[in-house]
C-alpha cells in the first residue's frame, strides 16, 4: 500500500472515530468528508499539479477539515488530536500547512478575514476551500444539520435551509468565491441543480 493510500485511510478512520466520539452528525461526518475529498481530487487533477506533497496536504485537509469545528468540539482539542493522528503521515511542514488550511478556509472566516497568504500552499488552500463550498450545494445536508443540532422538525429545518441557501450558498458564484476554472464549471451545474431541488421541496 502506498504512503498516500495509508494517509487517506488514516484520515477517514480518524473522521469516523471522531464523529462517533463527539456525536458529529451526518452533515459534517464521513459522507461530507468523502464529498469534499472527491471534489478536491477532481479540482486537483484539472489544475495539473503533479506534486506529492501538495497532494498529501490537499487530501488530508479535505477529509479532516471539520474535525476541529467549534460547533462540535473545542478547536484546540480537535487540532491537537488531528496533529497526533497525522504525525506519522505528514512532515512538520506538511502538517503545519494542512492545519493552516483547515483553520482559515471556512466561509465565515473568509467573509470576515479574507484569504490568508499561505505562500506555496495557496493553490492547495483554494482547492480545499472550494471543494468544501461545492459540497455545500446539497440542501438535504443543510436540512439535516437543523434537525440534528437544533432539534427542529423537518418543515422548520427546510424553511431555514431555503433561507440559508438563498442568502449564502446561491451567492457563492456572484461573490466570486470560486477561483479555479474547474470549480467555476462544477458550481454552475450545482447551482442550477440546487435551484431545481429547492423548487421541488
Amino acid at each position: 500500500m502506498s504512503a498516500l493510500s495509508r494517509l487517506i485511510n488514516q484520515s477517514f478512520s480518524f473522521v469516523l472515530n471522531t464523529s462517533n466520539l463527539y456525536k458529529i452528525d451526518e452533515s459534517h461526518a464521513v459522507k461530507h468528508s468523502m464529498d469534499v475529498f472527491h471534489y478536491a481530487k477532481d479540482i486537483l487533477q484539472h489544475e495539473n499539479i503533479n506534486d506529492p506533497t501538495q497532494e498529501k496536504i490537499i487530501y488530508s485537509a479535505a477529509i479532516l477539515h471539520d474535525m476541529c469545528d467549534k460547533k462540535y468540539i473545542d478547536e484546540v482539542v480537535g487540532l491537537k488530536a488531528i496533529e497526533e493522528a497525522m504525525n506519522d503521515h505528514l512532515t512538520n511542514e506538511e502538517l503545519k500547512a494542512m492545519i493552516s488550511i483547515i483553520t482559515t478556509m471556512s466561509y465565515s472566516k473568509v467573509k470576515v478575514n479574507g484569504y490568508p497568504d499561505l505562500g506555496k500552499y495557496q493553490t492547495a488552500y483554494h482547492i480545499v476551500r472550494e471543494a468544501d463550498l461545492l459540497a455545500a450545494y446539497d440542501i438535504d445536508r443543510c436540512i439535516m444539520f437543523g434537525m440534528f443540532n437544533d432539534g427542529v422538525e423537518y418543515s422548520d429545518a427546510l424553511i431555514r435551509a431555503k433561507d440559508i441557501f438563498t442568502k449564502r450558498v446561491l451567492a457563492y458564484r456572484s461573490d466570486d468565491l470560486f477561483i479555479t476554472d474547474r470549480s467555476k464549471e462544477i458550481s454552475e451545474a450545482l447551482h442550477q441543480r440546487a435551484c431545481d431541488r429547492m423548487n421541488t421541496l
